[in-house]
């Protein structure tokens, strides 16, 4: 080997330390084969000599330089050894009698090492020649670099050639040798390449050596064929995303280094300006979600049978929903916003939408997680739809729906908002025992990609999951508002039974009074006091009685009108700013007492919502064949969340005090006359809630259609 050039002190050191190592374990190698290695295997005997030859290699490196003629020499008895062993693999699926070209490949190979003792005279013989000595080094390197090549050639035919059994036996010596004779390729290329042999990387080469070691006891293993290398993707990912950062930086070395070789202060100028740039690139570059989210996708895609890691996104689902959002007070909005990010997180959706049914078939918002303006969306989807997705347990493609694939069309009526949300990517129906609890609508990754049959069966198997989740917090809320019901209903029995005793008394009062009395102006007061007391007493007894019932109380035509201006007197005599701007003359067909009470528990928020000088106003409207009465106060106002999760549920409040159920039994006797109560709000600017009924007239039209066709059926039946 000509070497001729300066080595430091480390790196004599750490060529020293390195080829100790590999004599090491070479040695402890072949100690294992000899006394406890597999005795059927027909390489063992071979893999033993090799692995002894391979330690005298290193101790020869060690003992005179890695760069030595002993070293050289001890090297070409450690390659005829690996030859052997290499034959051996060969011989273990039987290719070493079928395959002719393989023995004069080897003999070739074997030929070029035994031709190095010669090449190392040559060596010697030329003195002090420095032409002859460089073309003995060049051809004695060159021989190094064809045995590289042809051990290389004959590894890849001993992998690719071999059988399905076979391989699992021979991959781990394969892997091993290869390692070793690669290094062997780049040490010697560099070396050709430079006119001298590389004293840094002869150093390394002790090192390589041990690490060969590993693969090879492995492949003679009695389980070799059921080991497997099988790295997860976030380590493959971050593997492969540090191999991009070093060649970055690698070409950013190269070409600050040719520019560099520019003269005068121009070229360092630029080779300065170069290196901030490129510094500044990959500040810019590296930390960008969008290379993030296509790095992934393309590492899923190329390196992976499956796109997904079933066990990584199965602790990474568990963690998600089973994690309640720090400052929730609300184990059900914050199931819902889990439930959202869970989904999102299997697609790498930015956000996503949860969406759940309600009693009229349709949907409504229910959470959402990472999507702006979500809570201005109208979040409703067609019951035929609806109806469709329970049925089929089907993931939509919006994508393929908006473009005319074959999701769209009549079959699966999307909404505009929905079509026209650039973010909606799919829908995902959640089922639970063939119910449908929810659909998740997720956005658009951002690397944009088309949904394949992995995507379908993960999120199928996810939504089933959280749909338990969704089903079993719908069970607990009815427990719960049950036993709110049990405990309010127990208490309001002794209400009901003091009240009861008292109209007794007071009834039996008027009676005596009406016979006893002798003064008649104060007979005639106190039975008027009497009978007004007890017949209120009796009205709420019999509006107590009546909750829980399943009785409706009976509909007549109600002038809208005449009442809101009622209601609305009896409130400013109060002293509070109680007005009606608009007072059309509608007629609706509705139930008197229970339509009054409705309006009294609306204006009477209205008006404890604001201060005492804020107006509260009510505009009565025709709208169609209903007959509207508008709420309208400038109060606190309620968020979207207690809107969706407090508003219509009874014993929850934002009244100091209040018993939360007002709002509660306002829609509830309002449906129970066939009508609807809607409300929008916004916090700090005020509510306006929407009571819609039928109108009397439209009413009795209806009902006269039905009675027609009725007895139309009859006759026909008769």
């Amino acid at each position: 080997m000509q070497s001729g050039q300066i080595v430091s002190e480390g790196w004599q050191m750490a060529g020293f330390v390195m080829h100790l190592a590999g004599a090491v374990a070479c040695l402890l190698g072949a100690a294992w084969l000899l006394r406890t290695g597999p005795h059927r295997r027909s390489d063992r005997v071979p893999t033993a000599i090799a692995l002894f030859l391979s330690s005298l290699w290193c101790t020869m490196a060690l003992a005179f330089g890695p760069l030595s003629q002993a070293a050289a020499i001890a090297e070409s008895l450690r390659n005829l050894g690996w030859f052997a062993v290499l034959y051996a693999l060969f011989a273990l699926d039987g290719r070493h009698r079928s395959m002719a070209q393989i023995r004069p490949v080897l003999m070739a190979l074997a030929l070029l090492e035994i031709l190095q003792p010669l090449m190392l005279a040559l060596d010697d013989a030329a003195g002090s020649s420095d032409t002859t000595r460089l073309i003995v080094f060049q051809t004695s390197t060159l021989f190094r670099v064809l045995v590289a090549v042809g051990a290389l050639m004959l590894i890849h035919n001993l992998y690719g050639g071999a059988s399905q059994q076979s391989r699992q036996i021979v991959r781990w010596g394969a892997a091993g040798l290869a390692l070793l004779w690669a290094f062997d390729l780049n040490f010697y290329t560099v070396g050709y390449l430079d006119g001298r042999a590389s004293y840094p990387l002869g150093a390394v080469r002790g090192m390589v050596m041990a690490l060969c070691v590993i693969p090879l006891m492995l492949g003679l293993r009695a389980d070799a064929g059921l080991l497997r290398l099988k790295p997860s993707r976030v380590v493959a990912f971050q593997t492969l995303s540090l191999i991009a950062i070093g060649l970055y930086l690698l070409f950013m070395v190269a070409i600050a280094q040719a520019l560099g070789a520019i003269d005068g202060g121009v070229g360092r100028l630029t080779q300065v300006a170069f290196v901030l740039v490129a510094i500044v690139a990959a500040l810019l570059w590296l930390p960008s979600q969008r290379l993030r989210s296509w790095s992934r996708v393309q590492i899923a895609k190329h390196l992976f049978q499956h796109r997904y890691d079933y066990r990584e996104e199965w602790l990474r689902f568990n963690r998600t929903v089973g994690r309640a959002s720090a400052g929730d007070d609300s184990s059900t909005q914050g199931l819902g916003t889990r439930i959202a990010k869970a989904l999102a997180d299997i697609t790498d959706s930015p956000g996503a939408l949860l969406l759940t049914p309600e009693e009229e078939s349709e949907t409504c918002f229910d959470a959402a997680w990472n999507w702006s303006g979500a809570d201005m969306l109208p979040c409703d989807l067609p019951a035929t739809l609806v109806a469709r997705l329970e049925r089929e347990n089907h993931i939509l493609d919006i994508d393929a729906a908006r473009i005319g694939g074959e999701q769209s069309g009549p079959q699966w009526p999307l909404p505009l908002w929905l079509l026209e949300e650039d973010r909606a990517w799919a829908l995902v129906p959640l089922l639970h025992f063939e119910r449908l609890v929810g659909i998740v609508v997720l956005a658009r990754p951002v690397i944009a990609r088309k949904m394949d049959w992995e995507d379908f069966d993960l999120l199928k198997i996810a939504g089933q999951q959280l749909a338990s989740y969704l089903a079993e917090r719908d069970g607990q809320e009815a427990l719960m508002q049950a036993g709110q019901f049990d405990e309010f209903n127990r208490r309001i029995a002794f209400v009901m039974h003091d009240i009861k005793n008292l109209a007794s008394q007071l009834s039996l009062l008027a009676r005596n009074a009406e016979v006893h009395v002798e003064k008649p102006e104060f007979r005639a007061d106190m039975l008027v006091t009497l009978r007004n007391s007890a017949d209120k007493l009796n009205g709420l007894l019999a509006r107590l009685g009546r909750y829980g019932s399943q009785g409706r109380d009976e509909c007549a035509p109600v002038d809208l009108a005449v009442l809101s201006r009622r209601i609305a007197g009896r409130f400013s005599e109060a002293g509070h700013r109680v007005a009606v701007t608009r007072a059309d003359t509608c007629q609706v067909l509705a139930s008197p007492e229970g339509l009054e009470q409705a309006l009294i528990h609306l204006v009477q928020n209205a008006v404890d919502a604001g201060g005492k000088d804020d107006p509260v106003t009510l505009d009565v409207t025709t709208e169609g064949l209903h007959g509207c009465v508008q709420i309208v106060d400038s109060g606190t106002g309620m968020s979207p969340q207690f809107i969706r999760n407090g508003l219509f549920k009874p014993f929850i409040s934002k009244k100091q005090g209040g018993f939360g159920i007002g709002a509660f039994e306002a829609r509830e006797l309002v449906r129970a006359m066939d009508g609807r109560l809607d409300v929008e709000s916004r916090e700090d600017m005020g509510t306006r809630f929407f009571l819609r009924l039928p109108l009397a007239a439209a009413a009795e039209m209806l009902k006269n259609d039905s009675d027609a066709k009725e007895f139309v059926a009859k006759r026909e039946t008769a």
